[in-house]
């Protein structure tokens, strides 16, 4: 069977045209290569509309009212993880009609929302943002020679398992680190293998793999002070300056003497602030790198080989780049009052 073909507008008004000008139904359907019958409907919706544009095709009625799509999308922000399901039995609650959970999707991606995975932070009080506010606004205007001094450290867990959470929220584009997008959670969980490593503009240490036992100042000391710090501060001359975070081995007072007596210096660091320490995205990358070996690692003792391997060529502009985003960093910070940045 042929499809059915539709008169454009300006065929439409031309019929009209000929018929005002004496010509018959059946010579403008002729000249139209159409029915007659076309030709008689055009007249009689030109007659009572005085108009033969096509009139428009309603499709199948909404199954929600503007009303109702507001209070889904306004449940979609008031509580960030609650499922398509439970907004279509709120709904069904509210209205006692049911509809479809492709039309709650539909209706909150009309709304900007998108099922996202939020961004995990580790929780802050008031008294860490106000310490987090002032480091940033006292670095802000720090030059890349002053950043160039600083040996960025910090140490990381590495397990064979992943974290498999698939907890989802609705969020707005470009909001995946406001406060109320984000879930806080405590970084150190299960065991593994320890690592330490520091990183400079221009350079980095070797990665130092901790066996056994817990870190305490002593080993903090002898493990890491002497054998990688004293060394790479006395590279980089009088103006170094250490960075390493408020872990309780760092803050020992044997590792406080230790750094009096050969003269290092000390950047004071805000609490709870991963997000400010640039080594935090070599973790990551290094995680993904060795995840990514083939063959994966399938023991601890592969994980250390892989670790230490994927370190030993860490590229050079990966780190300075991080180095570089320090000012970045800062400025977001002091934007957000002292909160959690997107980094």
């Amino acid at each position: 069977m042929s499809q059915r073909r539709r008169l454009p507008n300006s065929l439409r008004w031309r019929a009209v045209g000929w018929m005002e000008m004496g010509l018959s139904q059946a010579d403008a359907a002729r000249r139209l290569n159409v029915s007659r019958s076309v030709v008689q409907r055009l007249c009689d919706q030109y007659q009572f509309e005085d108009s033969v544009s096509r009139r428009p095709v309603p499709g199948r009625p909404r199954a929600t009212t503007p009303v109702e799509d507001r209070f889904l999308a306004i449940s979609a922000r008031r509580r960030r993880t609650t499922t398509v399901p439970q907004l279509v039995a709120d709904h069904f609650q509210e209205s006692g009609r049911r509809i479809y959970a492709t039309t709650v999707r539909n209706r909150l991606h009309n709304a900007g929302l998108y099922a996202r995975r939020p961004a995990v932070c580790v929780p802050l009080n008031g008294r860490q943002r106000r310490n987090r506010l002032c480091w940033a606004r006292e670095h802000v205007s720090w030059t890349q020679q002053q950043w160039a001094s600083v040996l960025f450290t910090d140490e990381s867990r590495y397990t064979m398992e992943s974290d498999s959470g698939r907890l989802l929220i609705w969020r707005e584009q470009r909001t995946r680190y406001h406060q109320y997008n984000t879930v806080e959670r405590h970084s150190y969980r299960g065991g593994g293998i320890l690592v330490w490593a520091g990183i400079s503009l221009g350079g980095h240490t070797d990665l130092h793999v901790f066996h056994g036992g817990t870190v305490t100042g002593l080993r903090y000391r002898d493990e890491i002070l002497d054998p990688y710090v004293r060394p790479y501060a006395a590279a980089i001359g009088n103006d170094f300056i250490l960075m390493d975070d408020n872990a309780r081995p760092h803050r020992a007072r044997i590792v406080e003497e230790y750094l009096e007596d050969h003269g290092l210096e000390r950047m004071e660091w805000p609490a709870r602030s991963p997000d400010l320490n640039l080594i935090e995205h070599l973790w990551d990358y290094l995680g993904r790198e060795v995840a990514a070996l083939n063959p994966p690692p399938r023991s601890l003792h592969e994980l250390k080989q892989g670790l230490l391997c994927v370190w030993s060529s860490l590229p050079i502009p990966v780190s300075d780049n991080l180095i570089n985003s320090m000012g970045n960093r800062c400025r977001q910070c002091i934007q957000v009052r002292g909160g959690h940045i997107p980094y």
